[in-house]
């Protein structure tokens, strides 16, 4: 009796001292967590948005939007990066500058771990999900750093990363995407609070890389020269325009040094060139006048209204309107630009363009609604309200911006949440996915089968076997590359197959033997219907 007692009662005092010892040290944890969260509240709100951001965009990643040529251009262009075939899968001529798939092309081993569908570029879309991430995180850090609070740049961020629009474009696999978070990365570098010379060299560097990705970016240069103005000290402002523009400068340079190292700077017979590149996009024809309805800009611009009108209207607005608040004033005049140079009466608009709008007028709505809330918290507007209208409760200020919010919450999320459960639902790539399971399956003759397809589906037939190049041939070069050309010496007889979609129906480009391929062809399978529809043309020799 005594022993069994004695025992249980040792048992019972070191049960307790586990019990203690361990809720002990449970206890220590949560409370440096805590801690740490009480210490880092930005970095807790971050984590939380990019979450959700990445969650909304993530979700039917694959199936939404239809897969476009130029996101397969830029993938196939990874891939010869991969395989050591160059800059590009057909001959480089400068098209864009290469930092943007070089990226892609770093980033290609995310794909690997996911299944997000049959098709390359549907299963390659999962690459977008850490450039949102980052953007994201660099928009409420770019908002905290124009002097916003820290709910008001949660809102920049949730404008930016959960408009429709944005859910939309940023899961595709955009050059541009790229370009802005290089961008916004140097703005928030130029805008440091430290205002050290370093970081001005950073945001020279920043900017290159921007420019590099995508070289349309080259025109919010002025902006971001503004904001080094700004966010530099007046003792050491020459010293950090120095290092932004000699940085940004050399960085750049390597990209026509390479041309001259190779004989391609100026325009001249039998090779592609950068000078000729860079005049070809200047010169670029076919959008027409952006408000003349039925033009291709028109069209484009209806286009992204229809995705998010709120986005649209309250984001042109906002840029304009922030002009006469000095601390938004640079990130206001990207956003100017950017719809200035985007409104011209004529010359390419490519629906990707918004892209590089989306953050700024993300910011600008941000920062006025933050600014408008400064403005009417301050004690002398409230003594002069109360002249003209009885405002002698302080919580009727509260009131008046709870009700605006409820009132914008209530006009806002119905749009935004039938366009993101659309994102989120809507399967419009099905016909791109059975189409590339049916040449997989009936034409096994891959290494001397020649088939024309856009380059969307390129990299998924490449991936199948399909000689890359002359044996899946992108159509543009059928007709427009020589090295193509030369190996069809009997024209549209020497093609085996043709894969007929939207892009290469709207033949922009006149290409005859293309067209005769689809004249002198029947058609063995068919997906999809009205202007998505997919055409398996055989060409009968």
């Amino acid at each position: 009796m005594r022993l069994s007692g004695g025992l249980s009662s040792r048992g019972g005092r070191l049960s307790g001292r586990l019990s203690g010892t361990l809720s002990g040290r449970l206890s220590g944890r949560t409370e440096r967590i805590a801690g740490w969260c009480r210490a880092h509240p930005d970095a807790l709100i971050i984590t939380g948005l990019v979450l959700l951001v990445v969650a909304v965009q993530g979700v039917n990643i694959a199936n939404f939007p239809t897969v476009s040529d130029d996101e397969g251009t830029y993938l196939a262009q990874a891939w010869a990066i991969q395989h050591g075939k160059g800059l590009a899968h057909y001959s480089y001529w400068y098209d864009h500058p290469p930092l943007g798939w070089i990226q892609i092309a770093a980033l290609s081993w995310l794909p690997e771990m996911f299944d997000h569908g049959s098709m390359v570029v549907m299963h390659a879309r999962v690459i977008m999900l850490p450039v949102s991430a980052i953007s994201s995180a660099l928009v409420y850090v770019l908002c905290r750093r124009l002097g916003m609070a820290r709910w008001a740049a949660a809102l920049g961020v949730v404008v930016y990363g959960l408009s429709p629009l944005s859910v939309t474009m940023q899961r595709e696999i955009y050059l541009d995407n790229f370009a802005v978070v290089w961008m916004v990365a140097a703005f928030v570098l130029a805008l440091s609070p430290r205002r050290h010379l370093w970081h001005h060299v950073a945001a020279g560097f920043c900017a290159a890389a921007a420019i590099l990705s995508k070289e349309t970016m080259l025109v919010v240069a002025p902006a971001l020269l503004w904001a080094v103005w700004q966010g530099s000290d007046k003792a050491t402002r020459k010293f950090s325009l120095t290092g932004f523009l000699s940085t940004a400068g050399l960085v750049i340079a390597q990209y026509p040094l390479y041309a001259l190292l190779k004989g391609e700077l100026f325009a001249g017979a039998g090779h592609n060139s950068l000078f000729g590149a860079i005049s070809y996009q200047l010169g670029r024809k076919g959008g027409g006048n952006i408000f003349q309805k039925g033009s291709v800009s028109n069209l484009t611009l209806h286009w992204w209204l229809v995705r998010d009108p709120v986005l649209m209207y309250a984001g042109t607005a906002a840029v304009f309107a922030a002009l006469v608040v000095r601390r938004l004033r640079p990130v206001a005049l990207a956003g100017v630009i950017l719809v200035v140079v985007g409104s011209r009466p004529s010359g390419y608009l490519p629906a990707m363009y918004v892209i590089q709008a989306i953050p700024f007028f993300a910011v600008c709505i941000a920062g006025l609604v933050d600014e408008g809330m400064r403005v009417l918290m301050l004690e002398r507007t409230r003594e002069w309200l109360r002249r003209f209208w009885r405002w002698e409760v302080p919580w009727r200020r509260i009131d008046v911006a709870a009700l605006s919010g409820v009132v914008a919450v209530g006009l806002i999320a119905p749009v935004w949440q039938t366009g993101d459960a659309t994102a989120d639902t809507a399967f419009a790539n099905d016909q791109y996915a059975q189409a590339s399971a049916w040449i997989r399956e009936h034409v096994p003759d891959r290494a001397h089968t020649r088939i024309v397809v856009d380059d969307a589906m390129w990299p998924d037939l490449a991936d199948q076997g399909f000689q890359p190049g002359l044996g899946v041939i992108w159509f543009y070069k059928v007709d427009l590359d020589p090295a193509v050309t030369r190996t069809l010496p009997r024209g549209w007889r020497d093609i085996d197959y043709v894969v007929s979609t939207t892009v290469i129906r709207q033949d922009p480009n006149g290409l005859p033997t293309v067209r005769q391929a689809m004249e002198h062809s029947a058609t063995v399978a068919t997906f999809g219907s009205a202007d998505q529809r997919i055409d398996i043309l055989k060409v009968e020799k």
